[in-house]
């Protein structure tokens, strides 16, 4: 039976590697990894037998982009033999590393990256290829940077298709191993463009699904906008195809990260955030929780600051973990990294000096 609990945390200075066990009374920190570089992703990956590996992206401005793999559950670090890169000529330059997840195979990995492309890796991370079913897509010359840059920050797998979410340039969606993809924005807003809904273009925040029902996908887009409410918080039960709100009772609809509970597919959190300041309304930081599909929300704050706080969570410094009663976790831009005990009811400051956090990732694993 897995019995420890790891929660990997990128931040602005390198990667953190957190270790508890089952009962996650209490955690020990080591890193950080890469030290004074940005981790802007990280993957614990469980497949297969032994120990689960954990991959980071390590994203120099200097140096350039390079991938880090730990074999020993975050004790040591290396680089790998090769990271993504644009071939020779492309034209293009690899900005960030922002989303590492698995792939079909064993050893498969996908990067997404900036400027928004995707790559694959058939051998753990030593050897990296472009997708250009994406990466070269048609629309990709008209689509223009957030304010964090032209990413990929998502990658989902939803059986046997492929969703990624690009800022900004929509969510795409490839039902063929990732050889085409199509834009699937129908129902997504834009509020910074004439259309308030373009074929793509959309500023979309993160995309989760859930295995337990199939064609369920919740999105955080870009809301925030009086002229065109409701279009920040989203609900797919088709695949992608279409999306409807499910906004209504958030106190914004802006936001980064979204997650949903691991044991049920109708439990959703997010953390609304006001649109000017990137932070929590009235200075009273909560996360939401809706436990019937976005219908109604609830306000979790028992242990959070009550006032005068006032920082941010991005799009992917928050999970959750697969415990019975799993707990979330987020962390912030000023360093704290927060954990939510059954399932959000009561939450704790796990560490509260570490730097800008960017990601957050969380799995259960046998040591």
């Amino acid at each position: 039976m897995p019995d420890h609990v790891f929660i990997c945390v990128g931040t602005k200075k390198g990667l953190f590697v957190g270790e508890s066990k089952r009962g996650r009374r209490s955690f020990s920190l080591r890193g950080p990894f890469g030290a004074g570089t940005p981790v802007y992703s990280a993957f614990i990956d469980t497949r297969g037998k032994g120990k689960a590996r954990i991959y980071a992206s390590s994203c120099s401005p200097f140096f350039g982009m390079k991938v880090l793999r730990s074999k020993d559950l975050g004790k040591t670090f290396k680089e790998t033999n090769s990271a993504p890169a644009f071939p020779e000529g492309d034209g293009r330059a690899m900005a960030n590393i922002w989303a590492l997840e698995a792939g079909s195979g064993k050893r498969d990995l996908l990067a997404g990256v900036e400027p928004a492309s995707l790559f694959r890796s058939p051998d753990g991370g030593d050897t990296w290829e472009m997708v250009s079913g994406i990466s070269n897509h048609e629309h990709a010359k008209d689509w223009q940077p957030g304010n964090g840059g032209l990413c990929m920050h998502t990658i989902v797998r939803d059986g046997d298709a492929l969703h990624v979410g690009i800022s900004t340039g929509g969510h795409y969606v490839s039902k063929d191993g990732g050889a085409t993809f199509e834009a699937a924005n129908n129902g997504i807003g834009a509020g910074f463009v004439p259309d308030p809904f373009p074929e793509f273009g959309q500023c979309v925040h993160k995309i989760v699904t859930h295995p337990d029902a199939p064609g369920r996908m919740y999105i955080q887009n870009h809301g925030g906008w009086e002229d065109r409410p409701g279009i920040g918080v989203l609900r797919s039960d088709d695949h992608g195809q279409s999306w409807y709100s499910i906004a209504d009772g958030l106190p914004s609809d802006f936001g980064f990260p979204i997650v949903v509970h691991p044991h049920d597919p109708d439990t959703v959190y997010v953390v609304p955030l006001e649109p000017e300041t990137r932070t929590c309304p009235d200075a009273r930081p909560a996360v939401w929780r809706s436990k019937n599909g976005g219908k109604k929300w609830k306000r979790l704050t028992k242990g959070l600051p009550k006032k005068d706080s006032y920082f941010t969570v991005l799009r992917d410094a928050m999970d959750i973990d697969d415990l019975k009663s799993p707990a979330v976790y987020f962390g912030t831009t000023t360093g704290q990294l927060w954990i939510g005990r059954d399932a959000g009811d009561e939450w704790e400051c796990l560490f509260d000096s570490l730097p800008p956090i960017n990601c957050v990732k969380v799995a259960v694993v046998s040591v």
